[in-house]
């Protein structure tokens, strides 16, 4: 009579004897190997493990949705190379990305009960006690590895999906006007001891739409006489500009619109920041697309987010008391930012914005323009992956648009363009113009010198690193990270000298000593305060505005 294990070898069924099916008439060590290539196969080959042990059925379906995920993996890949924008419009869209979150939630617990099916085929009563826990915490490592990254990504995207949905518009995608894209970037501040939301940092951001070559136009909060595009509501009540005396500085026509004007804008979200945008486009004599608005009392939720901002301080930065009206001086600053190397957390970076004690608009609009190019510096995919949670979060709360969000895809493509060109900027204010130019402006010369520098920005026109021969700034290539902005116009120097004449923007040492020699520290600066020595203060910290991001 033939032995049964004869008996079960014949035929084309698989052998009761087979190690990896039938586990039971294996050896110990055999049946620890069989679990962990069972983890690992569960882990790279989703599926195959229950096509080699278990139900073939259920190995086969969840192989093809492998193979299916593969192959879209190796399509966007392909389509990154030819079409980055179409990839990131399709992870930006709300309705696509909504899908993908799905999809990417349903592949996490798919991938996840393939793992405890695997943990059934692997039988754990039938391994030796010291080889289970080695085993289990293979499985749960696995697990964490393949479905938990997939889940965190569907939750990520989701959170990605919904700071975009909160910060950016619905409206009609923007066509470039000239071959450019231009918007405004404006930093609102509305403290405690403020009335509305004040944009106290304008600048326009203009960009190639075919390049992305960009040019910065910064518009000083105190500008006077702004005028109002010829499309504009407002231009009915101030056909001559804004020009109702000192109180009418650029920055107030948020708050005025807010308050008085709204109707006027029927359907818009924000009529003020809708209205300075109109203001600053009649001004440059430029037509202005969208806005992108940066909430200054939240800013330093993103700072911190972000782990903080690298700077060069070119001078001590005060971080300010309260402000006697009597003396028309501050008080006591609450703290001080050194010159030199700093790193800066969010409520210094946030001072080190807005302060301007002791040095005049000018040299906080260059701080302001540094911090900014600090934080795209140091927005790399490194930082933005380990925290994008904690930035998406903070940025709903800190940033405002009326981009469209079905036109993000584009924008950040030509983002990355950008990078690695030349950056131009031009300030209504020193070191391009006059001190005084911002109360009494000729807008047909601030016409001219927005039309050569977006002249010299273009596609065509695109200059090397350095100064032009018009006198407009040309900042190292290296990307928006390393732009840097020119140190504030001594006001010695006659009202003729230009961008052009002054020294390079990142050729400065910081001030760290006294005429002297001596370091200055806090304890001197609080010192001369205690002294009312204000004029040594301001002779200590006048270059303060002199910054460069790290």
């Amino acid at each position: 009579m033939a032995s049964s294990s004869s008996v079960l070898n014949t035929g084309s069924g698989p052998s009761m004897t087979d190690p990896v099916r039938y586990p039971v008439s294996a050896s110990s060590p055999v049946r620890t190997k069989r679990a962990f290539v069972l983890v690992l196969l569960t882990l790279l080959v989703p599926g195959s493990a229950q096509l080699v042990a278990g139900d073939r059925k259920l190995g086969r379906a969840a192989l093809r949705v492998t193979l299916f995920v593969w192959a879209a993996i190796l399509l966007s890949g392909v389509l990154l190379l030819l079409d980055r924008s179409l990839v990131i419009s399709i992870v930006t869209n709300p309705v696509t990305s909504l899908v993908l979150v799905v999809l990417l939630a349903a592949l996490a617990l798919g991938w996840a009960f393939l793992f405890l099916n695997t943990l059934r085929l692997i039988r754990p009563v039938l391994l030796a006690p010291k080889a289970r826990p080695g085993v289990g915490i293979a499985l749960v490592l696995a697990l964490v590895l393949g479905s938990g990254s997939v889940g965190y990504s569907a939750y990520l995207l989701n959170v990605g999906r919904n700071a975009i949905g909160s910060i950016f518009g619905s409206g009609p995608a923007l066509k470039p006007v000239d071959g450019r894209y231009n918007f405004l970037m404006m930093g609102g501040d509305a403290g405690d001891d403020r009335t509305g939301r004040r944009p106290d940092s304008l600048s326009v951001l203009s960009v190639d739409a075919e390049t992305g070559q960009t040019a910065i136009i910064s518009v000083p909060r105190n500008f006077q006489n702004a005028q109002f595009s010829e499309n504009s509501p407002m231009r009915a009540i101030y056909p001559d500009g804004y020009n109702c005396g000192d109180e009418c500085l650029i920055n107030a026509i948020n708050t005025e619109v807010t308050n008085e004007h709204a109707d006027l804008y029927p359907g818009v979200d924000d009529p003020g920041a809708q209205a300075t945008m109109e203001a600053v486009s009649g001004t440059l004599g430029m037509q202005i697309q969208a806005y992108v608005l940066v909430d200054m009392q939240g800013f330093s939720t993103l700072i911190d987010a972000m782990g903080g901002i690298r700077i060069k301080a070119g001078g001590w930065v005060p971080m300010s008391g309260y402000f006697d009206e009597a003396t028309k001086t501050h008080g006591m600053p609450l703290g001080w930012i050194p010159a030199g190397d700093q790193t800066l957390n969010g409520a210094q970076a946030l001072w080190y914005g807005r302060s301007r004690e002791y040095v005049d608009d000018y040299s906080r609009i260059q701080r302001q323009q540094c911090v900014q190019q600090a934080m795209l510096k140091q927005l790399d995919p490194a930082t933005l992956l380990s925290k994008f949670e904690d930035i998406a979060r903070a940025g709903t709360k800190v940033v405002e648009s009326n981009i469209s969000s079905s036109q993000l895809g584009s924008f950040l493509d030509l983002a990355i363009k950008a990078r690695g060109k030349d950056v131009k900027r031009l300030t209504i204010g020193p070191p391009d113009f006059d001190p005084s130019f911002s109360t009494n402006p000729d807008f047909d010369q601030i016409h001219d010198k927005v039309d050569q520098l977006l002249a010299s920005a273009s596609a065509k026109g695109a200059q090397s690193a350095g100064v032009s021969d018009d006198g407009l700034m040309a900042v190292p290539a290296g990307g928006a990270g390393h732009v840097q902005a020119a140190p504030a116009l001594p006001a010695a120097l006659p009202a003729t000298v230009t961008a052009a004449q002054q020294p390079s923007p990142s050729d400065f040492t910081p001030v760290t000593t006294t005429p002297d020699g001596e370091p200055i520290t806090e304890e001197m600066l609080t010192q001369l305060k205690l002294a009312g020595d204000e004029e040594a203060i301001r002779q200590l910290v006048a270059t303060n505005g002199q910054c460069a991001p790290l």
